[in-house]
């Protein structure tokens, strides 16, 4: 095993076994346990020199990340703690109990935040082992996502086919009858789809330039068969917002990595504009089920409009730090009606945007524009270069289309798409694969008489 095949092997691993937040228990441990290496790794390379230039702005964000999570987690005396707000039924709890407070974290779920702290180990894992190893080729990545994408549309059409006694299925808690693929949740599996576009495209931009004239024909045979499959993945896995978005990363990724005359490619922008914004209006006003707007979801306790509405309310209620990293359930509970309560219960916000801003509160949506206002900088940076990377290219679409989903879903809470995600950062920063450095020989010469 080389030191390139170590990111896409694990990369293949969290994409097989990563897909469910909720369940997997077991699977998702042993990626766990398998980043601890990784990460080991890394940082043993860390100590022995500094990181590259390229590298600094990127492990900067993690860093901010981590410290922002491991701040919750400090305790402070009650007379600190007492202050922040939502923090009263807390001490009324200690006061009914006849308890002395105790000192606390500003999380009001400790055990969530650690839990939150271990599911992000494989993201950082391949984020790590990219940025400091090196451990890599864009191809290479590239082939393992757009390779298990194929499979798991197939898988995702048997799955149809069989119903609900189906026995693909890989998780308890899942979309039965839906084509989920290796995901338990079917908008999950949506969004591998659309990360596999542009980097499908970016394969093809490379292996057409290593190829000969009787070869290239071959190669855009085997890539037009792709797309098609990856358009017929989407349309049986019926997420609205993988459709919705599925229209114009495709045509973001054909304008990116086309050959069309200037001409064309200006129609072509103004096409994937129009296109994109009419995918949104037939999506949000369409007879689609869509469950984010519309007077029929208003009293709706799944829907999203029902999520969005009391997790901002419950937001507003503990700013400005915020409820604390994994203390959505517990905070969400209070503010649902008596008549809302069922065996069924909402997990997340199904909006990683709002539940960030519940939990960490105006720190973590600094954090949040520090990381846009990067990707935006490295965005401009990559297209700007001379020798243009195409899988960071593609990376920036793939990461473009993550944060879009991530606005009415949370697929980043699984370790497939957090790790694809971490690999599209990791890409986008600049990095190269790892060089094995030559040894110079030294030569002695003689001078003979």
């Amino acid at each position: 095993m080389t030191r390139h095949s170590v990111v896409p092997a694990y990369l293949l691993a969290c994409l097989l076994l990563g897909g469910a937040n909720a369940a997997g228990f077991l699977p998702n441990l042993l990626l766990q346990l398998a980043a601890l290496p990784l990460i080991g790794w890394a940082s043993w390379q860390l100590l022995q020199e500094p990181p590259t230039k390229a590298a600094r702005g990127a492990l900067g964000l993690l860093g901010l990340l981590l410290l922002l999570i491991l701040l919750q987690l400090v305790p402070l005396p009650p007379a600190v703690w007492t202050l922040l707000p939502g923090r009263g039924p807390v001490v009324d709890g200690y006061r009914l109990l006849g308890l002395p407070l105790p000192w606390l974290p500003v999380t009001l779920a400790p055990a969530g935040a650690v839990a939150n702290l271990l599911w992000l180990l494989p993201a950082i894992a391949t984020f790590l082992a990219m940025l400091v190893l090196g451990a890599f080729r864009g191809r290479w990545i590239a082939g393992v996502v757009v390779a298990v994408t194929l499979v798991s549309v197939a898988v995702g059409a048997l799955q149809v086919i069989g119903g609900a006694d189906s026995g693909l299925y890989f998780y308890q808690i899942t979309n039965i009858g839906q084509a989920v693929g290796f995901f338990a949740n079917s908008n999950h599996n949506a969004t591998l789809l659309l990360v596999s576009i542009p980097f499908l495209a970016a394969l093809q931009a490379t292996l057409l330039k290593r190829s000969s004239a009787r070869n290239a024909s071959a190669i855009r045979l085997i890539v037009i068969g792709s797309f098609a499959i990856l358009l017929v993945g989407l349309v049986i896995n019926t997420s609205l917002a993988g459709i919705g978005l599925g229209i114009p990363v495709a045509f973001a990724s054909w304008l990116i990595f086309g050959r069309q005359r200037p001409a064309i490619r200006k129609l072509l922008s103004v096409a994937t504009a129009l296109a994109s914004v009419a995918a949104l209006v037939v999506i949000v006003v369409g007879p689609f089920g869509n469950n984010l707007i519309g007077k029929q979801n208003a009293n709706n306790e799944q829907s999203r409009q029902t999520s969005f509405t009391l997790t901002l309310r419950a937001a507003t209620d503990y700013l400005p730090l915020g409820s604390g990293i994994g203390s959505f359930q517990p905070v969400y509970h209070t503010q649902e009606s008596l008549g809302m309560v069922y065996p069924t219960y909402m997990n997340h916000a199904h909006s990683d945007w709002i539940e960030m801003l519940l939990e960490t509160g105006i720190p973590g949506v600094l954090v949040e524009l520090i990381f846009l206002l990067w990707w935006g900088r490295r965005t401009r940076a990559i297209w700007q270069a001379e020798d243009r990377d195409p899988f960071a290219q593609g990376a920036v679409i793939a990461s473009a289309a993550i944060l879009l989903h991530s606005l009415v879903d949370y697929p980043l809470r699984t370790a497939a798409i957090s790790a694809v995600f971490a690999a599209c950062i990791a890409l986008m920063s600049g990095v190269r694969p790892y060089v094995r450095r030559s040894r110079t020989v030294s030569t002695a010469r003689h001078l003979s008489l």
